[in-house]
């Protein structure tokens, strides 16, 4: 372990599938492991929309059974409760659709299912994924909040509950979990991984994304749920890094500065060529810019919502629906435009290094479970649809997870995913 990045967990889901795989160990042993420590800690932590262990162990007796095990054998795996599943209701944390049942399962869960995976169940999210937070407290602190929309499947893995994880990010909705509570997560380039099944919210933004306890996780789900991804083939050296302290940076609080600086430096110590750059200021309004098209998008995936149940929404989205409503057609379509024109810069800029490092987040964790902070840093990236990891920094005992943000080129995700595991080494 490198001075600068952590890896703590003892929940490995690239060992867990080596130990099922080889037979040395069963899934049912491996879920009743992971059934145990979600008894004792989850009234706490409260990740879950739905458990049911006889479900879970029904699952990895019939991965036991199955003379190819997958990829994911025997793995442990929570599901956002926007993702359509047989066996659990999907409710989106709204009472709309209390007990809403689906008939088939999304494209994400059936492909871990298919590979081997164990779904733990369903974990808890923002209403719609949006801004009402869920009941979700963060492991390393009770009074504070976990992060937003994907909370649940980012405070279920910190917990131990399971050994991976699905989310969607359609803002900071995954990346800003994994900061607050200590994670290696990964969003994949927009439209690599199948959305079939999954609510929408900006269709223009979403996407499905997972959490891992090391680097080689991440990897190790990606070929699972991106079928036909290769492996990168490195050249001998360091990688070449552009630090980005991105237009946001004097939002930061010093501790963020002092541990992404610190960062920087022990990668640049470790032979790898850092060089900062810096984008022009016409990104300072991306982040505004990527909220008006999220929230005209939301209004219109959420009509039918709105329309037959209002009374039963919470304010944040009344309040999204009241922003949107006071954007014209003429402006969504001047934000679109705007947004456009920064492509090819944003390409110039980043393409020349194999990847950039940026803050993922301003803070750490804020205490309260209502508000959970700015996620400008990562709408900055998001809104182009470019890939994006988490990295947990090294922290001292008692100190809150900060997370060093990885960015790629669009569609670098292979490339990406082998720098994540070199930068976490």
């Amino acid at each position: 372990m490198v001075a600068g990045f952590v890896h703590k967990f003892d929940h490995d889901a690239t060992a867990i599938a080596f130990e099922v795989g080889a037979g040395r160990l069963t899934a049912r042993s491996v879920a009743e492991g992971f059934i145990t420590r979600t008894l004792m800690k989850e009234p706490d932590i409260q990740a879950f929309a739905a458990f049911n262990q006889e479900l879970v162990l029904e699952q990895a007796d019939r991965i036991d059974r199955r003379p190819e095990k997958g990829l994911l054998a025997g793995v442990p795996i929570g599901v956002k409760d926007i993702f359509d599943t047989v066996e659990w209701a999907t409710e989106f944390n709204s009472p709309i659709y209390r007990n809403n049942r689906s008939s088939r399962d999304a494209n994400a869960v059936a492909l871990l299912g298919q590979a081997g995976a164990v779904i733990m169940g369903k974990t808890a999210t923002a209403e719609f994924a949006f801004m009402h937070t869920g009941p979700t407290r963060n492991p390393y602190d009770l009074s504070r909040t976990p992060g937003s929309s994907s909370a649940g499947s980012a405070a279920g893995l910190a917990a131990g509950f399971f050994a991976g994880a699905l989310g969607t990010q359609t803002a900071g909705s995954l990346i800003k979990p994994a900061s607050y509570c200590g994670l290696y997560a990964y969003k994949p380039s927009y439209n690599l991984v199948s959305l079939e099944g999954v609510k929408p919210l900006a269709s223009s933004f979403d996407t499905v994304g997972w959490y891992g306890a090391s680097a080689r996780d991440l990897s190790l789900i990606a070929q699972v749920l991106i079928p036909g991804l290769g492996r990168y083939t490195a050249a001998n050296g360091g990688l070449k890094i552009g630090f980005c302290r991105t237009p946001y940076w004097g939002m930061a609080d010093p501790d963020v500065h002092q541990a992404v600086i610190a960062a920087a430096t022990s990668l640049a110590a470790r032979g790898h060529d850092v060089n900062e750059i810096v984008l022009p200021s016409a990104f300072e309004a991306v982040a505004r810019d990527h909220q008006i098209i999220s929230d005209c998008e939301g209004a219109r995936a959420l009509h039918k919502e709105q329309a037959a149940g209002a009374k039963s929404m919470s304010p944040q989205l009344a309040e999204m629906f009241a922003r949107a409503s006071a954007i014209s057609w003429e402006e969504e379509v001047a934000t679109r435009n705007r947004l456009g024109l920064l492509v090819s810069v944003l390409n110039a800029t980043i393409e020349p290094y194999d990847a950039v490092i940026a803050p993922s987040c301003a803070h750490v964790a804020p205490v309260g479970l209502a508000a959970t902070g700015t996620s400008d840093f990562i709408r900055l990236w998001t809104a182009f649809g470019l890939p994006q990891a988490n990295i947990p920094l090294m922290r001292r005992d008692g100190e809150l997870p900060i997370g060093l943000q990885v960015i790629g080129s669009a569609f670098s995700d292979v490339k990406l995913l082998h720098c994540v595991e070199i930068l976490s080494e």
